[in-house]
């Protein structure tokens, strides 16, 4: 069977009787046509079936309409709120959002960085394991800005928006400790990524300035499977071996802890250990004991981002702006009882 013929815009002319100017008039200044052309080449264009080449159109004018955005873990719903702050600004300024998942894998971050690179994206945001520093440099030399997300370290050259995780590490041990908690556990994974780091080093000084005892479990990973395994681990204690209160690095690490202490009612949660999360995920409040986290501003996050992206791209001499967020502490019954 032949191959069909892809219908072009010398073809939308001939069939409309007008120039091939007077079709890429309607399609990019459609106001300077009269209405006769204009319906007339419209409804060329609905009978041959044309759909113009954007891709090709956009390298011509050198600036693509599309955004990549990289995040860490799409399974984790902050990520997922973030990215939705992303498209909701995307679509107000008529722009595409195309959206890839590293896994916390710095190898896949770089592929990437790469790929969109090549496909001339209009820029990157990033959510960052913090291992591509060189690359996104180079990545900006070339002319393609990349805006930081959740980091502000390691944006030399160009524009990042984050939250301050050590502070949000410090508001949950000085939340757990004015509740008279004075064996805390931290469960926590991956503390080669930034923000995990910040976090347990935000958790480390305001135990340190409350004199309190504080233990690092260690989990498998960032999800609620390491969770659970983690919180059955504290579970399998002696009762007097086990913190009287737990913050985790994520809300998902969280949840599988509330579950292993739910499970088979083994502890009350907060009256034995009182749970605090953070990211406060829009699960964290269903949870069958709602959880207290530190909340962070994912979708103004993802907005703010691509604000950032586009002043960058309006004044590419200006200097670069680093947007700093405050986490804030959401109490629920996790440790309010």
């Amino acid at each position: 069977m032949a191959a069909t013929r892809t219908v072009g815009m010398k073809d939308v002319a001939r069939q409309a009787g007008v120039s091939v100017g007077t079709v890429s008039n309607v399609l990019n200044r459609p106001e300077i046509v009269s209405p006769d052309r204009r319906e007339r080449v419209e409804a060329a264009i609905t009978e041959l079936g044309y759909v113009r080449n954007d891709a090709a159109r956009q390298l011509k004018l050198g600036r693509s309409r599309t955004v990549g955005a990289i995040v860490l873990d799409s399974g984790n719903p902050f990520y997922t709120q973030l990215v939705g702050g992303i498209e909701a600004a995307a679509e107000a300024s008529q722009l595409m959002v195309i959206a890839g998942s590293t896994g916390n894998r710095e190898q896949r971050e770089r592929l990437y960085l790469s790929l969109f690179e090549e496909q001339r994206v209009r820029g990157i945001l990033l959510a960052s394991t913090g291992g591509s520093a060189e690359l996104v440099a180079a990545i900006r030399r070339r002319g393609t800005p990349v805006v930081l997300v959740e980091s502000d370290r390691e944006a030399r050259g160009g524009s990042s928006v984050s939250v301050d995780d050590i502070a949000g590490g410090e508001i949950a041990v000085q939340h757990l400790a004015g509740l008279g908690r004075r064996h805390l556990g931290v469960v926590a994974a991956r503390q080669d990524l930034r923000q995990v780091a910040d976090r347990l080093r935000g958790a480390r000084h305001a135990a340190e300035q409350a004199g309190l005892e504080l233990e690092v479990i260690e989990a498998e990973d960032l999800t609620v499977l390491a969770g659970r395994s983690a919180g059955e681990g504290i579970v399998a204690r002696p009762r007097a071996d086990r913190p009287d209160a737990v913050f985790c690095v994520n809300d998902l690490l969280a949840v599988g802890v509330l579950q292993a202490f739910a499970f088979r009612h083994q502890v009350a949660v907060p009256e034995e250990i009182a749970l605090v999360g953070y990211d406060d995920i829009a699960f964290a409040r269903s949870t069958v004991v709602p959880l207290t986290s530190v909340s962070q501003p994912a979708d103004l996050m993802g907005r703010t981002a691509l604000a950032l992206l586009e002043e960058e791209i309006a004044t590419p001499d200006a200097a670069p702006r680093h947007v700093s967020f405050t986490p804030k502490l959401v109490e629920r019954e996790s440790t309010t009882g």
